[in-house]
């Protein structure tokens, strides 16, 4: 599990594992609290998550879960999470969620984090890739476009948030340039 990696030279993208919460509970703020978790970590819930992380990659299940890592010290900047099974996703979607830490915004990294994670989730089988956000998480959307997808209409959540839909075919031949893994 902790072998997969990939990077681009810039940032690198590892499994999540429960060493990472005291990192994530750090760098957790209210945008990313509202956006992906619905309520503020605790220890105790990071590191159950962090442990059902670890164990999915594990058991090859259906969400993998990658820590967005910069710097020879590969310092935590944020996590995308893949999900090959999810309510709303036809056969074959991969649905893809990230966040950065406050720190780490505005500096590219969720673009080729999105990047790296598509070129995983082709590798794996994935056929298109799949970005939901709120209409007013224009920052997200920005990163859908940068990195290629495309409007795929709108839906409302299990908790009846509607969000936009970008949709990625992920057998495009030139998906994500060059990556190591």
């Amino acid at each position: 599990m902790r072998d997969v990696i990939l990077a681009d030279g810039v940032i690198a993208l590892s499994p999540l594992c429960p060493d990472d919460a005291e990192a994530h509970l750090a760098g957790e703020d209210e945008e990313l609290v509202r956006r992906l978790s619905g309520g503020p970590g605790t220890r105790e819930g990071v590191e159950a998550y962090l442990r059902h992380c670890e164990d999915q990659w594990a058991r090859a299940g259906s969400l993998r879960a990658f820590g967005i890592r910069v710097g020879v010290d590969e310092t935590l900047a944020g996590t995308i999470d893949l999900r090959f099974e999810a309510e709303g996703l036809a056969p074959g979607q991969v649905n893809v969620a990230y966040g950065l830490y406050p720190t780490w915004r505005g500096r590219g990294l969720a673009t080729r984090a999105v990047l790296l994670a598509c070129r995983y989730a082709a590798g794996a089988g994935g056929k298109e890739a799949v970005i939901q956000v709120e209409p007013d998480n224009a920052a997200s959307a920005a990163v859908a476009r940068r990195t290629g997808f495309t409007p795929g209409g709108q839906r409302f959540g299990a908790d009846g948030t509607l969000l936009d839909r970008y949709v990625r075919d992920l057998g495009d031949p030139g998906i994500n340039g060059p990556a190591t893994t």
